[in-house]
């Protein structure tokens, strides 16, 4: 998808997968027009204008997460969620918060690798069709007769044909693969990374050649990575990550909430890790540089979007300096009967499909009732209302309760048609509704 998609197409494809929130919509749209606005200006110009960082404020599952996984996923960006709760400051046992921006550009990495794979795909095909016929048919000796060679060069052009449509994936084959058997530890300080990759070139860990009698199917399997270390440019590669998680990277760090240090609650204000990990938060946030085993990477123009509830703390809890690097700042709405109906009915991957989709692999064709649909929307919002509200992912709940004994017994519905009624929502959850223990403990 391109990203010089307007701020309204780009909340009306938003739409159809994130019911309401709007204003929060319209603000990411507008931050993220701007990166492709950047980006055409003069290099001078460009290097001055930085993202303004967006601080989301809402509820669990009124959508936060989602609006910025679906743009990520719209405009194939370097894209990462952490949670602020599971880092620690430095000194203290626990992940640093560099590592997120060392977590994004291994994001970008794969998603760059997995673009030039697509791109060069068919070499890398070629390159595993190469190797496996050379099993299949071995070549010929030197000083063979023209007459040997071309009834070869035919043999080899009928068996390729046949590799290629699958009517040797049940052969077995000895094939000689590159065994993978070190991995290098992404999460290791970088300069231990370099070192690391260092060795392991100098001693050949992970280079070794294995012999292993393989299906034609597993073989091509096999071969793909070494194909791909072989055909694709992987320095090249490790530069474009680097400069796309520069300049497209996102970092949504929520729960941000938790490390802020509310002057109400005396056991917040005792806990100095809290306020630790958001001074080590805001050089990052700032614009600082950072090692990775890919290189030196600045995180001036990553955008940052923040999110929390803040139920027990306010924004204004943050340390003043961090709270002034996130300009926009945007209140999500709560939902209501309306907007989880809506939540069930609307968006092109809604629950409800999924679950007619799951349940059709068993021969069972599921339907749900109008009645039934806005039943569980007033069942959720109901629970949403007597104990914590957790948002659209009370409806994840609820909608397993209702169809978990059609899940179970499929062999007393397979092939027949299963109509979920109001009837049978009311059946599965108005006691549990009413009665306040379980609620708490099933829904």
């Amino acid at each position: 998808m391109k990203l010089d998609m307007t701020p309204k197409e780009i909340v009306k494809i938003l739409d159809d997968y994130v019911i309401g929130q709007t204003q929060a919509k319209k603000i990411i749209a507008i931050a993220l027009r701007n990166r492709s606005r950047r980006m055409k200006l003069s290099d001078e110009l460009k290097d001055e204008i930085i993202p303004k960082n967006i601080l989301m404020i809402g509820s669990t599952g009124v959508g936060k997460t989602e609006i910025a996984r679906r743009l990520s996923k719209m405009f194939k960006m370097p894209f990462i969620k952490v949670e602020a709760s599971k880092y620690t400051e430095v000194g203290f046992v626990g992940r640093d918060v560099e590592s997120m921006v060392r977590d994004l550009v291994n994001a970008s990495y794969n998603l760059v690798k997995n673009e030039e794979y697509e791109k060069n795909k068919v070499k890398i095909e070629e390159y595993i069709n190469k190797k496996i016929l050379k099993k299949l048919l071995p070549p010929l000796p030197l000083g063979v007769s023209p007459e040997k060679k071309e009834e070869y060069n035919k043999s080899y052009e009928r068996m390729k044909e046949r590799l290629i449509n699958g009517e040797l994936d049940e052969l077995n084959i000895e094939i000689e693969i590159t065994e993978n058997s070190f991995e290098p530890n992404s999460n290791i300080p970088p300069e231990m990374a370099n070192m690391q990759e260092s060795f392991i070139k100098v001693i050949g860990i992970g280079s070794k050649k294995i012999k292993k009698d393989l299906k034609v199917k597993d073989a091509k399997l096999a071969l793909r990575a070494e194909a791909s270390d072989k055909v694709l440019d992987m320095d090249s590669i490790k530069l474009q990550a680097l400069k796309r998680a520069q300049d497209e990277g996102i970092i949504f760090i929520d729960e941000i909430d938790k490390v802020a240090v509310s002057s109400s609650n005396s056991s917040n204000r005792s806990d100095p890790s809290k306020e630790g990990v958001q001074r080590d938060l805001l050089p990052i946030v700032e614009g600082s540089s950072i090692n990775t085993k890919f290189g030196q990477i600045k995180t001036d123009h990553i955008l940052f979007i923040a999110a929390g509830a803040f139920h027990i703390s306010k924004p204004s809890d943050l340390i003043p300096e961090l709270q002034g690097r996130f300009p926009l700042r945007v209140e999500l709405d709560s939902l209501g009967k309306k907007e989880l109906y809506e939540i069930l009915t609307k968006p092109k991957n809604s629950l409800l499909k999924q679950y007619i989709a799951l349940l059709e692999t068993e021969d069972i064709k599921l339907s749900f009732s109008d009645e039934a649909i806005n039943a569980i929307a007033a069942y959720a919002a109901s629970a949403n209302e007597k104990v914590e509200d957790i948002g659209a992912r009370r409806l994840h709940t609820i909608i397993e309760k209702v169809v978990e004994e059609i899940s179970y017994d499929v062999e007393k519905y397979y092939g027949k048609d299963v109509v979920i009624d109001e009837k049978l929502v009311n059946e599965k959850l108005s006691d549990i509704v009413q009665n306040q223990d379980l609620v708490k403990y099933i829904l």
